[in-house]
C-alpha cells in the first residue's frame, strides 16, 4: 500500500521536472536527490512485498514511510500551488516575488530530506539488513502470484432460496384489503438482500407491478434521500428543493393510487420505519412493500397483517452445495481429493451464505496459483485451519472475521482499492467506470496501462467475493458494483484502526459538524454525503487540513445554494479529486481552475454552455466529466495542452474545440459527445489513442468523411443522428466499405438514422464487432434478410423502436450470438430460427403477440435440450407490453 504512494509521488516528480520547468527553477537538484531517496524506499517496499510472511515491525515501517511520503507531497504541492498562482498573475516570471517562490521549493525540499526522508531511508536499510535478512533469499516460490484470471465470473449463486422465493412470490400474488407489507428478517450475511433482489427482478414482479422501486435505507438513513429515491421512479423533475412537508405530500400523491412494489432494504430501526411509513397509503390494496431488516421487532411491527419471514441458516448439504458453486461454477466438479476438506470448510461457516461466498473466493485464489492437486489440497487444509482458528463463538461477529481473513490474504496493491469502498455511503451502487478513474486519480494503480490494471483489480476483488456485481453491460463487463454492508463496515473499521489519513466523513450531529473543522488535520479525503450546505457555511474560506479529495455521493441530485457556489473550493488548494456529480451548481466555482493538482473533476452546472479557457491550466487533469442541461457546449479550453487528460465526457454535444497549439492529447481515451462537424483529420491526429467516442448531430455530414478510419485504437463508437428533416435524410449515405470504420471496433451503437436494412450487410462484414445496438429507427423498412457468413464475432444484438415486420436469417447469419434484446418491435411477426443456435439470453419488451409466442417456443426448445445438472439454462425475460 505504501509502495503505491511512493510510486505515485515518483511519477509526479517525473512529470513535474518534464513539464513544469518554469515553476521549479532552482529546485532541480533537490528534486533529483528526493527522487533518489524515494527509489531507495520503493526498492525496500517491493522487496518486502515478495516475502510470503512480513517480518515483525514491517507494518510500522510501512506506515512511517507513508507518513513521510504524505509530508513530501504536501511540501511540494504547497510550493507549486504558490508558484502557479504567481505565474498566472500579471507579474512577469522573473520578478523578485516569483523568484523567491521558486527558491522556497528548493529550500523546503532540502529541509524535508534532512529532517525526515534521509532518516527514513536509513531506518529502512537497517531494517532490511536485519529483520528481513533471513527471509530475503530469492526463491521462485516467493514471487507474488500472477493476477488471477477466472473464466467464470459469477454475479451470484443462490442455494437454498427456492422455497423462500416461492413463498414470497406467493405473498405478492395474494389479494389483500389494504397495503401489504412483507418483512424478511435475519442476521447479516444470511442473504436477505439477495432474496429480495431476486424477487424484485423476477418475471412475475416485472409483469404484475408497473412501478418497481428499490431503496437502500441503511442503518443511518437519510429519510429525504429515501423519498427522493422513490420519486425517481415516477418523475424526472428535481424535487430536492421541496420542503419536508411538500416532499412527503408529493410522495403520498404518487403512491396513493398507483400499483407498485416497493423494496426497502436494510431498515434497521423503528424510527426509520415510522419516518418512511407516513408516505404509504394503507388503502392502496393493489401494492406491496417488502422490507429487509436485522431486527425482528422492526419486521413484526411493519408487517402486522402477516408474520415476519425469518431466513434460517443453511444446512450442511446446502452450505457444501453453495461452496461448490462458488469455487467450481457448478455442482459435481470437485475432485475427490478435495471433497472431505471442502465439506469441513463449509461446515465451519455455520450456515452463513456470506461467509461461504467469501471463503469461496479464497479457495478460488488458491486454485488459481496451484495446478497440482496435492498443492491445492494442502492450501485448502491451511484455509480450513485458519477458518477454525479465526472464527469466534459469536455468530454475529463471524462474518466480519471471515472478511478479515480474506483481507489479510490480499496482495498489498488490492488492499487500498478495497478500503476505498468505505468512502462511499453504505449500500451505494457504484459506477465501475467512475470507481476505476477514482482509483487511478488517487494513485492506487500502477503500470503502463492504468485502466486495464484497475479493471483487473476490480475483477480480482469480485472473484474473491469481496465486491458484488450489480449490473453488467452488453459486453459482459461490470457496469455497477457495491459491497455488502458487512464488508463496508469492515473497511471503515480497518481504516480507522490503521490508516487515520485515509478518509474522514463529516456529519451533522445535533446541529454541529462532527468532527469540528478545527480537528481536521491528517485525513487526505473528506466525504460529505449529507448536510453539504452546513459544511460550506461553517468552513467558509478556511483551509481544510491537507484534504486531497472531496467526495460527495448522493442517491439523488441535490441543489447547491448559489451563495456558496463561488467559494465552494476556497481553502482546498491541494485537491486532486473533486467528485460532485450529484451536486447541481448554479455556476462553476471560481477557484476550480486554480486547483493546479486536480486529476479528477466532475461538475454539474445546468446552464453551462462554455468551458472557459482557464481550464487549460489544469495540466494534471486526467478525468473531466461535465453535466449540463444545455444541448451543446463549446470547449474554449486548449485541451491539446492538457497532456494528462484521459477522459472527457459530457451529455451535451461539443460543437467547438479549441484549435490552440499543444502536444496533443496522446493520453485521451474517451471523448463524448462531439458533433460531426469537428470530426476532422486535424482533431483526430491530436487524439490518436481514442478508445471510446460518441458523435451526435447531423450524421449525413459524418458519413461523407473518412476520418474515423484513422482511429486505430477505437473500440467503442456511438452514432446518434438528431437531424430528421427531409433534406438531411436524402443526403444520408451510409458507408459501404468496412474500412470506413475503425479497425479495432468492438461496440457500435447507431440511433435515429432511418437507414435501409440492406446496409446491415456492411456491418455484417466488420470482423471485430462484438456488440451492436440499433435504436430509435436506426434502420427502417418492412423486412430484413440477414445473409449468411456475416457477424462473425457478434455476441450481443439490441434492436429497439423499429417498424420491422419480417426478419429472416439463415443458420450461419449470427454464429456467435448469445444475447438478443428486442424492445418496441411491435410489428415484428416473429424471431427467426437462424438466430437461435448459440443464443443464451433473450429479452423482449413491447413485442407483438406473434413475436412473444415465437420467443416462448424458443425458450421451450432451448430448455428441453438442457444438459447436465448445474449447467446454465437459457433465459427468457418477458417485460412490459408483451
Amino acid at each position: 500500500m505504501a509502495d503505491a504512494a511512493v510510486t505515485f509521488l515518483l511519477e509526479n516528480l517525473v512529470q513535474l521536472v518534464k513539464h513544469q520547468v518554469s515553476l521549479i527553477g532552482g529546485a532541480e537538484r533537490e528534486l533529483e536527490l528526493l527522487k533518489r531517496d524515494l527509489v531507495s524506499l520503493n526498492t525496500f517496499l517491493r522487496n518486502a512485498a515478495k516475502l510470503p510472511n512480513k517480518p515483525e515491525g514491517f507494518r510500522d515501517i510501512e506506515s512511517r514511510i507513508r507518513d513521510v511520503v504524505c509530508e513530501a507531497e504536501d511540501t511540494i504541492d504547497s510550493c507549486m500551488t504558490h508558484a502557479a498562482a504567481a505565474s498566472s498573475s500579471k507579474r512577469q516570471a522573473f520578478t523578485r516575488p516569483f523568484s523567491s517562490k521558486r527558491l522556497s521549493l528548493a529550500e523546503e525540499v532540502r529541509s524535508l530530506r534532512e529532517r525526515e526522508v534521509i532518516k527514513m531511508v536509513a531506518t529502512a536499510q537497517t531494517f532490511a539488513a536485519t529483520a528481513m535478512a533471513n527471509a530475503s533469499q530469492p526463491h521462485h516460490q516467493d514471487l507474488p502470484p500472477e493476477p488471477i484470471k477466472l473464466q467464470i465470473i459469477r454475479e451470484e449463486n443462490v442455494v437454498g432460496f427456492e422455497e423462500y422465493e416461492n413463498i414470497i412470490l406467493r405473498y405478492l400474488g395474494e389479494t389483500k384489503e389494504e397495503l401489504d407489507v412483507i418483512s424478511i428478517i435475519g442476521m447479516p450475511g444470511l442473504g436477505k438482500t439477495t432474496l429480495a433482489w431476486k424477487i424484485f427482478k423476477s418475471d412475475f414482479a416485472k409483469r404484475e407491478f408497473p412501478n418497481r422501486i428499490w431503496v437502500c435505507v441503511t442503518h443511518t438513513p437519510n429519510i429525504k434521500n429515501v423519498f427522493l429515491s422513490i420519486l425517481k421512479e415516477f418523475t424526472s423533475d428535481d424535487m430536492s428543493c421541496l420542503s419536508d412537508r411538500a416532499l412527503i405530500e408529493t410522495v403520498q400523491y404518487y403512491l396513493k393510487e398507483r400499483k407498485f412494489l416497493l423494496v426497502l432494504d436494510d431498515v434497521c430501526t423503528m424510527d426509520a420505519w415510522n419516518a418512511i411509513r407516513v408516505v404509504l397509503c394503507k388503502t392502496n390494496s393493489m401494492s406491496k412493500v417488502i422490507i429487509t431488516s436485522r431486527e425482528k421487532s422492526v419486521g413484526d411491527k411493519a408487517s402486522q397483517q402477516r408474520k415476519s419471514y425469518e431466513l434460517p441458516f443453511l444446512e450442511d448439504p446446502q452450505s457444501w452445495e453453495l461452496l461448490q458453486y462458488e469455487v467450481f461454477g457448478k455442482l459435481d466438479m470437485c475432485p475427490d481429493d478435495l471433497k472431505v476438506v471442502g465439506e469441513c470448510i463449509a461446515h465451519n461457516c455455520h450456515g452463513l451464505p456470506l461467509s461461504i461466498v467469501v471463503i469461496g473466493g479464497i479457495l478460488v485464489e488458491q486454485g488459481a496459483k496451484n495446478e497440482d492437486i496435492s498443492a491445492i489440497k494442502e492450501a485448502w487444509l491451511k484455509v480450513s485451519a485458519d477458518v477454525t482458528d479465526f472464527l469466534k463463538n459469536d455468530k454475529k461477529q463471524q462474518v466480519s472475521d471471515i472478511v478479515e481473513l480474506s483481507y489479510n490474504r490480499l496482495p498489498d496493491e488490492l488492499k487500498d482499492c478495497l478500503l476505498y469502498f468505505a468512502v462511499f455511503p453504505e449500500d451505494y451502487e457504484i459506477s465501475a467506470w467512475k470507481l476505476i478513474r477514482l482509483w487511478i486519480a488517487e494513485g492506487f494503480i500502477q503500470g503502463k496501462n492504468l485502466e486495464e490494471a484497475a479493471e483487473e483489480n476490480l475483477k480480482d476483488l469480485i472473484s474473491r467475493n469481496l465486491v458484488m456485481v450489480c449490473k453488467r453491460n452488453s459486453k459482459g463487463e461490470v457496469k455497477t458494483c457495491r459491497v455488502h454492508d458487512v464488508v463496508h463496515a469492515f473497511c471503515g473499521s480497518k481504516v480507522s484502526q490503521e490508516q487515520q489519513r485515509f478518509f474522514l466523513e463529516m456529519k451533522l450531529v445535533n446541529g454541529d459538524l462532527v468532527p469540528p473543522l478545527s480537528e481536521i488535520d491528517k485525513p487526505r479525503r473528506l466525504c460529505v454525503h449529507s448536510d453539504l450546505e452546513i459544511f460550506f457555511a461553517r468552513s467558509g474560506k478556511k483551509k481544510v487540513g491537507r484534504i486531497r479529495s472531496l467526495l460527495c455521493f448522493y442517491k439523488a441530485p441535490m441543489n447547491f445554494p448559489e451563495k456558496y457556489a463561488p467559494t465552494m473550493v476556497d481553502g482546498l488548494d491541494m485537491l486532486r479529486v473533486l467528485e460532485s456529480e450529484f451536486i447541481r451548481l448554479g455556476e462553476i466555482p471560481k477557484g476550480v481552475t486554480k486547483l493546479f493538482h486536480l486529476r479528477y473533476l466532475t461538475l454539474s452546472v445546468d446552464t453551462l454552455g462554455t468551458l472557459s479557457e482557464a481550464f487549460s491550466s489544469l495540466w494534471n487533469l486526467q478525468t473531466l466529466v461535465v453535466n449540463t442541461k444545455q444541448d451543446s457546449i463549446v470547449i474554449k479550453a486548449n485541451i491539446w495542452r492538457m497532456i494528462q487528460l484521459r477522459h472527457l465526457k459530457t451529455k451535451a454535444v461539443i460543437t467547438q474545440v479549441s484549435e490552440g497549439s499543444g502536444e496533443g492529447c496522446t493520453s485521451l481515451q474517451t471523448l463524448s459527445r462531439i458533433s460531426p462537424e469537428i470530426c476532422t483529420i486535424n482533431v483526430f491526429n491530436k487524439a490518436p489513442n481514442l478508445k471510446r467516442l460518441g458523435i451526435q448531430g447531423n450524421l449525413a455530414i459524418l458519413f461523407k468523411t473518412n476520418s474515423l478510419g484513422m482511429l486505430y485504437q477505437l473500440e467503442k463508437l456511438k452514432l446518434v443522428n438528431t437531424f430528421h428533416d427531409s433534406e438531411s435524410q436524402r443526403s444520408m449515405r451510409f458507408p459501404e466499405l468496412t474500412s470506413w470504420f475503425p479497425a479495432k471496433l468492438k461496440m457500435l451503437t447507431i440511433a435515429g438514422t432511418s437507414l435501409n436494412w440492406k446496409h446491415m450487410s456492411t456491418l455484417a462484414r466488420i470482423q471485430t464487432l462484438q456488440v451492436l445496438k440499433l435504436k430509435d429507427n436506426a434502420f427502417t423498412g418492412m423486412s430484413w434478410e440477414a445473409v449468411g457468413g456475416g457477424f462473425h464475432s457478434l455476441h450481443f444484438l439490441l434492436i429497439e423502436d423499429t417498424k420491422l415486420f419480417i426478419w429472416d436469417a439463415s443458420n450461419d447469419s449470427f454464429p456467435k450470438l448469445r444475447y438478443l434484446v428486442l424492445r418496441k418491435c411491435e410489428e415484428l411477426k416473429g424471431i427467426p430460427d437462424g438466430v437461435v443456435g448459440s443464443l443464451e439470453k433473450l429479452d423482449i419488451e413491447h413485442l407483438s403477440a406473434s413475436g412473444v409466442e415465437s420467443a416462448k417456443k424458443i425458450n421451450d426448445k432451448k430448455n428441453a435440450n438442457q444438459g447436465e445438472k448445474g449447467a446454465s439454462r437459457f433465459k427468457l425475460t418477458i417485460g412490459a407490453g408483451c
